[in-house]
């Protein structure tokens, strides 16, 4: 939609006054009993002056549009037939209307204070002398080609024309009052107030009365252009009144009276007229409006782009007057919501209004202190955004406004420059001119650029408005090329300034909030690198890893994205699994708690989406062992735990989100499956399947079995990698809780059946194993046994394991069946090695086994017995002949046992202390009939043992 042309005739501040105002003000004055025919003549004629002024047709121009890489020519200063011309450049647009030349606001004082005379030139010594590096204010409009203009010289229009007499103004205060006691019903009466006042506002500076009057009635005087503006149609323009408004106030402020800044009904004031200028409808609607209701003799194209341009002078004269950024915040802030505003035409009214106030401020910069910009990184990333607008004039509106905002934001570092950002500033200057950012056109088409240059000039808190502004911006549905602007913004700022974020968590949370708005994957993508860059620096790693382990598990499609397709470079892919990976262990070095961390499922959950990506792939390689081993932990810890045992944050789910079938250890079981795979153990995970190794690492009872088969597999099929997770586990096996501790050692104890194993100090070993047989938990003591089982096949390792022979013995009186068996396996291949004092008891440990109701402990109690008798030394053997006696009837009761393995020990190891005591036993002790039915039988054996004691009587 057309704009208006930002020039309007060449009427300044006070060039009303000095054509019009002034010889109306000296007209009689009606009273108010007879406000009639004289006062609105004058008026109507004042009314007719105004118009024909302000269409002055422009002299010759030359004009080049900037779009074609040229700049627009103009010249600016007071009236149209004012000497006092300055030349600027400007930029052109084919949309402004041809019948106006553009106005100068004047301003209030001189050049900037302080400014010292250097030039660009200087900087080169910078590296001999860094605290003499001073830019000046030549040297910042020489890049960007604005001259400054002097505010005293502008300011001469004012007060070219003598001051009204006292009579007149006291006549102009009455008339005024009036007003404010009566009510404003047609269009010339509301005129006529507002001119008066605006006619009043130039004796400020000289008048006593009108000061006294004009201050003590601020109130009625925003309560009655309040009213004015209300009583205005919304969505027509068919009286100037609204015009003249702006007029007034822009009026009052060059006389510091401010009528839109400070209370609460001024604020109002300022949103009210800006509503009401923004929302009208386009032009073109306008047009179609008069011609289906005539409203007179206005022209309602005519009448919109004067008004316009009176609301864009207004706008200009409230950051000229009171050169206060704090003013330019106060603007900002009331034009963001129309600057954002999805209607085409408002935002280009917007943004034209703003790039017109930055344009002057830029023209006119000698602003007082402080100079704190409150809302600069949200401006530069909004102005941004709309460089990139889909529609063409918004865009170049933007860009012209861009260019001033950093001529701004340039002669603010140069005024606030220290010892600290000399080097800072020199190099964006340096930038400006690589980018040549003097050329306005470079914002035009490329949005990023903005990024570039900028974020030299941004703190760490108008970073952070600069990406929560641009992350906005991927709300925009409507317009895709605004989301791909949004991104190549986030991108550019993100890799320039990565390290100097501080509200990382905000920003994350921002993110995450705005994946799932974003229609286009290639945007998608640009944030998830965004979210990377964070992610890959270790000042920001644990912050950003925190904030994204806070959300519901399983991850919804767009986390899972993320995690999946991480950006980033090699060297940093390690650090950032390592510290997902740190997340997961430290909930396994605490005690046992009632409910598990959340934070352990939930990174668990994004281990596997990083393994399902594969994107880390030489980071998941390189840690391996400590990730199998993290996830065998956690599975362990999540055995039989539903998602009602996690402590789940306050709010992050409602109930009926949290599904049944999901549980803890289903993400920690997939993802261990996961990283076979991405780790090419193909082989380990197809024995995992085949002997559904999953299942038993999810059984309560069997959870050890399984992480016995994976160690198993991994030995068989993978020495290399199953050396590493030993070595590894070397240092851990004793950290953690009790079921880190078991997990580990399970784990571990499988491994020594590697020959490596022998290379380990006995510390590691031996001395590990002998802790675990002491431990209070049997299932430590299992896992002791094996390992001793394993170690025993090493011959070297034998003469270590003897001095674990009087606990491995103490444990064969255990009520644990798999405990003894283990033990007497151990036993069986120590026996040939042991002393005769620790033969002696433990054949009495086993006797009192025997007939144990354990049909496995009975038999392998008599195996073992049998293997003693035949260790007993030739010197030793009369020791222990009545342990053997003793141990005959038993044995020989027992080859009538219903167990068929039990009954043929008996008769082996009866056979053995047959044979140890050089008897030679009848045939009828090996018969395998029952000895009911063979009564004789029964009485050869009988006579045979009687006959044998008596004889060793």
């Amino acid at each position: 939609m057309p704009l208006p042309y930002r020039g309007r005739g060449s009427r300044p501040a006070g060039s009303r006054v000095a054509s019009t105002s002034f010889s109306r003000a000296t007209a009689d004055l009606p009273r108010r009993a007879g406000r009639g025919a004289p006062w609105s003549s004058h008026a109507q004629r004042l009314t007719r002056q105004r118009h024909s002024s302000e269409q002055v047709l422009p002299g010759p121009e030359s004009q080049a549009d900037f779009r074609s890489g040229n700049w627009l020519q103009e010249h600016a200063g007071g009236d149209a037939g004012d000497s006092r011309l300055t030349p600027r450049a400007e930029m052109g647009s084919k949309h402004r209307i041809c019948n106006r030349v553009e106005v100068v606001i004047p301003c209030a004082s001189g050049s900037d204070s302080g400014s010292v005379d250097l030039q660009l030139s200087n900087l080169e010594d910078t590296e001999k002398c860094p605290s003499c590096l001073e830019l000046t204010d030549s040297d910042i409009s020489d890049i960007f080609g604005l001259p400054r203009e002097s505010r005293t010289d502008s300011f001469r229009h004012l007060t070219h024309q003598g001051p009204l007499g006292q009579t007149t103004v006291e006549k102009l205060i009455e008339f005024i009052q009036e007003f404010f006691n009566g009510e404003l019903k047609s269009e010339l009466e509301k005129l006529t107030f507002l001119r008066s006042l605006s006619s009043l506002s130039r004796t400020l500076p000289y008048d006593e009365t009108t000061e006294s009057f004009i201050h003590s009635h601020t109130a009625d005087i925003v309560h009655t252009l309040n009213m004015l503006v209300q009583e205005e149609p919304q969505r027509f323009l068919f009286s100037p009144v609204l015009q003249e408004v702006f007029v007034t106030i822009a009026d009052l402020s060059y006389q510091d009276v401010h009528l839109l800044f400070g209370s609460e009904d001024r604020v109002d004031l300022f949103s009210l007229i800006t509503k009401s200028i923004i929302t009208l409808p386009s032009v073109k609607t306008l047009t179609h409006l008069q011609e289906i209701m005539p409203s007179g003799s206005y022209n309602s194209e005519c009448l919109y782009r004067q008004t316009f341009q009176a609301f864009s002078e207004m706008l200009q004269s409230l950051v000229v007057k009171d050169p206060h950024l704090e003013n330019l915040d106060n603007i900002f802030t009331h034009m963001d919501p129309w600057l954002q505003s999805i209607k085409d035409h408002e935002r280009e009214r917007a943004v034209a209004s703003m790039t017109q106030v930055l344009k002057c401020l830029s023209r006119h910069l000698d602003l007082k202190l402080p100079l704190q910009f409150q809302r600069l990184g949200h401006l530069v990333a909004l102005m941004a955004l709309l460089c990139g607008d889909p529609l063409k004039e918004v865009a170049e509106e933007a860009a012209e406004g861009t260019h001033y905002l950093l001529h701004i934001t340039l002669r603010l570092k140069y005024i606030t420059q220290d010892t600290k950002n000399h080097r800072s500033l020199r190099r964006a200057m340096k930038t400006c001119q690589e980018l040549e950012l003097y050329n306005i056109k470079q914002f035009y088409s490329c949005p990023f650029k903005i990024a570039q240059v900028f974020e030299v000039f941004l703190n760490s808190n108008e970073l952070c408005q600069f990406v929560m502004t641009t992350l906005d911006g991927l709300k925009n549905l409507k317009h895709p090329c605004t989301q791909q602007s949004a991104g190549e913004l986030l991108i550019t700022l993100v890799k320039n300034a990565e390290s100097r974020f501080e509200k990382v968590p905000e920003i994350m949370g921002v993110i995450c909030s705005q994946l799932s708005l974003i229609s286009q994957p290639r945007v998608r993508h640009q944030v998830i690198t965004t979210a990377s860059l964070f992610i890959s620096r270790p000042k920001y790693t644990d912050i950003v890893i925190n904030h994204l382990l806070c959300h519901p598990v399983p991850y919804d499609r767009y986390l899972a994205e993320f995690w999946r397709t991480l950006e980033v470079e090699l060297p940093s892919t390690t650090w950032i699994l390592w510290r997902l990976l740190r997340k997961l262990q430290k909930c396994h070095n605490v005690p046992t708690q009632e409910k598990m961390a959340y934070v352990a499922v939930a990174a668990t959950d994004a281990l596997y989406e990083v393994f399902v990506g594969n994107r880390l792939r030489a980071a998941t390689f390189r840690l391996f062992p400590q990730l199998l081993m993290t996830l065998l932990i956690q599975v362990h810890h999540s055995v039989g735990l539903t998602m009602s045992d996690v402590a789940i944050p306050r709010g992050l789910y409602t109930e009926q989100e949290v599904s049944s079938e999901v549980t803890p250890v289903c993400f920690a079981i997939q993802a261990t499956k996961t990283l076979l795979l991405r780790t090419q153990c193909w082989q380990e995970f197809n024995i995992m399947e085949k002997h559904k190794g999953w299942t038993l690492l999810a059984g309560k009872d069997c959870h050890l079995q399984g992480i016995s088969l994976l160690a198993n597999a991994l030995l068989e099929r993978n020495h290399l990698l199953a050396h590493k997770v030993m070595y590894l586990l070397v240092p851990l096996l004793n950290r953690g809780n009790d079921k880190h501790k078991l997990t580990s050692a399970a784990f571990f104890v499988e491994l020594l059946q590697s020959p490596l194993s022998r290379r380990l100090p006995s510390i590691y070993s031996v001395a590990r194993l002998k802790d675990w047989l002491q431990h209070g938990n049997n299932l430590f003591k299992i896992v002791a046994l094996k390992g001793l089982c394993y170690l025993i096949r090493h011959r070297e390792m034998r003469e270590d394991i003897n001095s674990l022979l009087p606990c491995i013995v103490d444990l064969l009186c255990e009520t644990d069946e798999k405990i003894v068996l283990l033990a007497i396996q151990i036993l069986l291949q120590l026996v040939r090695t042991m002393d005769f004092p620790t033969l002696a008891a433990m054949m009495r440990t086993l006797f009192s086994l025997f007939g144990d109701v354990r049909p496995d402990v009975h038999h392998f109690s008599m195996t073992l017995f049998g293997a003693c008798i035949k260790s007993v030394k030739h010197t030793d053997k009369k020791s222990i002949e009545n342990q053997v006696l003793g141990s005959l009837v038993p044995l020989l009761l027992y080859t009538q046992d219903e167990n068929y393995a039990i009954a043929e020990e008996s008769r082996r190891v009866l056979t053995i202390c047959a044979q140890f005591l050089k008897w030679k036993l009848p045939q009828e002790v090996y018969c395998k009939g029952p000895w009911y039915i063979q009564p004789s039988e029964v009485g050869t054996i009988c006579k045979f043992f009687v006959c044998e004691k008596q004889w060793l009587c």
